[in-house]
């Protein structure tokens, strides 16, 4: 018999099959976000070593001009360099936002463990308070505590801000160590006498970053929208101290001088950080998501 008449069935490897299932490494992911952000990021950082003019210097001389060869952002009413001022301020700004976002993760950690951890009237106790803090419009609440702690610098308006952004992560931070402290190695550490700042560092904070990743970066994010409220509003940063919260300060002059680029160019680098890391924030969110789903 023919042995050209008998056909193979059954799975047969085709080439290229594997390729085509595999996705690319950038699809599904805000790489344009990821990109823009460490453009801003590493410009901001780095900016000692390109910007052409101090950005306090106030040259009186040039007042007020519109972007041009000498002054690529323009100058502001005060004869400052408008493009050295955003990557000089945006460091400031950034570093707020990432000090704020540290502070208010500390603590969040710090009382949702105590609460996960406690009786239930101590966890009952915390939680009331936690809600009752939730209920004060955030910006409020920050404009109260600066008023207390006095005159505004970068330090206390990072601080203000992490103080007062504690309560949902702790809520977060609380129902997963509810979940966990009756796991075995939490159990067996207690057993071997570990105290509660062991039990935090080494079995709890590891399992419960992933969930609160998503908050943090969003908190990042709240920071430097705060702090440039603030400063919009006058009762922010000095306004020799520059971030981008304060260049837009100078807004309402700039709108009945017709100096559009006072306000647009810092306001274009502001949206474009916050929208970046919303993206970011937002994908982290779906990828932690779709992990539990498949758990």
């Amino acid at each position: 018999m023919d042995e050209n008449q008998f056909v193979l069935v059954g799975i047969r490897q085709e080439e290229g099959i594997e390729a085509s299932i595999r996705q690319k490494w950038y699809k599904g992911k805000p790489v344009v976000s990821f990109f823009l952000l460490a453009v801003i990021a590493l410009g901001c950082l780095c900016s000692e070593f390109f910007i052409p003019r101090d950005p306090a210097y106030m040259d009186l001389a040039h007042c007020n001009l519109p972007p041009n060869r000498a002054f690529w952002f323009g100058t502001d009413i005060m004869g400052r360099d408008i493009f050295s001022m955003v990557w000089h301020g945006g460091r400031l700004s950034l570093l707020i936002g990432f000090g704020a976002a540290l502070i208010s993760s500390a603590m969040g950690i710090l009382v949702g463990a105590v609460s996960g951890l406690s009786r239930k009237w101590m966890d009952r106790l915390i939680m009331r308070l936690t809600e009752i803090l939730l209920s004060i419009p955030s910006l409020l609440f920050i404009i109260l505590v600066q008023a207390v702690m006095g005159k505004a610098n970068v330090f206390s308006i990072a601080f203000v801000i992490g103080i007062t952004g504690w309560a949902s992560i702790a809520k977060v931070v609380r129902t997963e160590v509810r979940q966990l402290r009756g796991s075995e190695y939490v159990l067996a550490s207690r057993c071997m006498g570990g105290g509660f700042f062991h039990i935090l560092r080494k079995h709890l904070t590891p399992n419960i970053v992933s969930s609160i990743m998503f908050m943090v970066v969003m908190n990042i994010r709240s920071a430097i929208a705060a702090e440039s409220t603030l400063s919009f509003m006058g009762i922010g940063l000095p306004l020799e101290t520059v971030t981008w919260g304060s260049m837009l300060t100078m807004s309402e002059n700039a709108l009945l001088s017709g100096s559009w680029w006072m306000i647009l160019i810092p306001g274009l680098f502001l949206v474009a950080t916050l929208l970046c890391i919303t993206d970011a924030g937002s994908w982290l969110h779906r990828q932690m998501n779709r992990k539990q789903s498949n758990l």
